[in-house]
């Protein structure tokens, strides 16, 4: 692996990685060939993989090792972005990639896994299958004996989203997941949480003396939290019927997210104390009764639209969805934390497919000054308008921008936002890595920081159970937003109430 490396961060790249072998269940689907096997390349093309590193993938198709090999050579150019896909490294990458074809109900199946990472000291098994067959996998890998490491190595599991369908099922996932692999070998993978701009978060708040002060309800009035797709369900139409906006995106991505945004300072940065800090946080979110879900939640489905000169269906129009769906292709909530930093401060989350563009950023608007010494004319004051803003661009363009009001040039003290912004691609000069680049570095070192723990997953769930038993009991009048637009008219009379607007990304 001998490929010239124009972004080799000594830095960034300092931890060493063990020697291990990683099986994948599900090899055969969209996230290994998307986002797994270029991961795992980029780490290769870094030098981060050491030479006792091999992939061994399963799934029902009939495959041998090189057809599997020619069929992640044919897709890995597709999705390395700023990566060059370089010959001589893919061959010797290639040569350390394996396959085993077999029904994940078969026990024949884990048996000749067993046979591949028999002379592997530790041990990576992936859940990159439906999430229906998550159980099927962890009983069959304890059945054959696969969860015991060799000689003093380990053997850790990686779980995919969505974990669990309700609080109950979350529930019953990890006690199935308890009978065969301890908490500290168990890796609940949120990608999110893997984006350079969410763990700058904590950079941002805890490296820096000036913000932390203003970080509560005395200086913060509300956070916004959005996370806005432009594309449809782009023909998996029948997957996100059983999921929706809520689920998909809010309960795991987005919560997780606002956690770090609203944790008290750890301790020491080290993965059980930052994870408690972020624990606490799901576990003080506000419960609302039934009652309150309206007030609380709105949901969202879009319709057919013109967007330019392309005519676009509607949710119920895609294929694989039924045409009387009420699953939500939009949701927002209005979270409030119960403790002393943030008593009465909304948080609002919303996300939402077919809105007018890709963009996921954290906004966080202060208070407004309580008084304006500046006039307009001489005797009326200025209103204090567009108060100061600190926003978090998580994508596509990672960065952070901080608006605060400046007087232009000339005579008199107009007033006018300006913003000083932060580009991670201009200031640092080198690429960011993926988000599953830095938790399969994460997990294969056992850094568990970035993953989220039994307890935040059920407390996450917990948070979102009184909308999810709400919305069957409530037909909706779906569709109610155009494709292309921002949303429901609901979602605007939500945040009205408490006196605020949606921001526009």
């Amino acid at each position: 692996m001998t490929a010239p490396n124009p972004f080799q961060d000594p830095l960034r790249f300092r931890r060493r990685v063990p020697p291990c072998a990683i099986v994948i269940f599900g090899a055969n689907g969209d996230l290994t060939k998307r986002k797994l096997i270029p991961a795992l390349y980029r780490l290769a093309y870094d030098r981060r993989i050491p030479p006792g590193f091999f992939v061994v993938g399963n799934s029902r198709t009939a495959m041998s090792d090189d057809q599997f090999r020619e069929k992640m050579r044919e897709s890995l150019p597709k999705f390395l972005e700023d990566t060059p896909f370089d010959e001589t490294l893919w061959n010797d990458f290639a040569r350390n990639l394996s396959y085993v074809a077999g029904d994940l109900n078969d026990a024949a199946c884990y048996a000749r896994i067993g046979e591949k990472i028999a002379n592997s000291e530790n041990t990576l098994f992936y859940l990159s299958t439906q999430p229906s067959h998550y159980e099927t996998v962890i009983e069959q890998i304890g059945a054959a004996g696969l969860a015991k490491g060799k000689g003093n190595g380990w053997r850790r599991i990686v779980v995919e989203k969505p974990f669990g369908h309700d609080l109950a099922t979350a529930r019953q996932l990890n006690a199935k997941l308890h009978e065969v692999f301890e908490e500290d070998k168990v890796y609940r993978i949120d990608h999110y949480l893997g984006k350079e701009t969410v763990q700058n978060v904590m950079a941002f708040r805890f490296g820096n003396g000036i913000f932390e002060p203003l970080w509560n309800r005395r200086y913060i009035n509300h956070v916004q939290i959005t996370a806005a797709e432009s594309i449809g369900v782009e023909g998996r139409g029948s997957y996100y019927q059983e999921a929706g906006a809520l689920r998909d995106m809010i309960q795991n991505h987005l919560l997780q997210v606002m956690s770090t945004i609203a944790m008290e300072p750890p301790a020491v940065f080290e993965p059980d104390v930052v994870r408690d800090e972020r624990a606490k946080v799901l576990r003080s979110i506000r419960r609302i009764k039934r009652e309150e879900v309206p007030d609380y939640s709105v949901a969202g489905q879009y319709g057919p639209a013109r967007i330019g000169t392309e005519e676009v269906p509607g949710f119920r129009q895609e294929p694989g969805v039924s045409p009387d769906s009420q699953t939500d292709t939009y949701s927002a909530v209005t979270v409030f934390v119960d403790n002393w930093r943030w008593a009465d401060v909304p948080f609002y989350i919303r996300s939402g497919k077919r809105l007018p563009k890709r963009v996921t950023d954290i906004a966080i608007q202060f208070n407004a000054a309580p008084h304006s010494p500046f006039s307009t004319n001489g005797e009326e004051p200025l209103p204090t308008v567009r108060p100061n803003l600190l926003i978090l661009r998580i994508q596509p363009e990672e960065g952070i921008s901080l608006r605060f009001l400046s007087k232009q040039p000339g005579e008199g003290m107009q007033l006018r936002p300006v913003s000083m912004d932060f580009n991670y691609g201009t200031s640092f000069g080198a690429r960011s890595p993926s988000a599953y680049e830095t938790l399969l570095v994460d997990v294969m070192i056992g850094d568990a920081t970035l993953y989220t723990r039994q307890d935040m997953v059920e407390a996450s769930w917990a948070a979102v159970q009184p909308i999810l038993d709400y919305r069957p009991e409530h037909k909706a009048d779906f569709p109610n937003y155009a494709a292309g637009t921002w949303g429901p008219k609901a979602s605007d009379e939500m945040l009205a109430k408490r006196g605020h607007v949606w921001r526009v990304p």
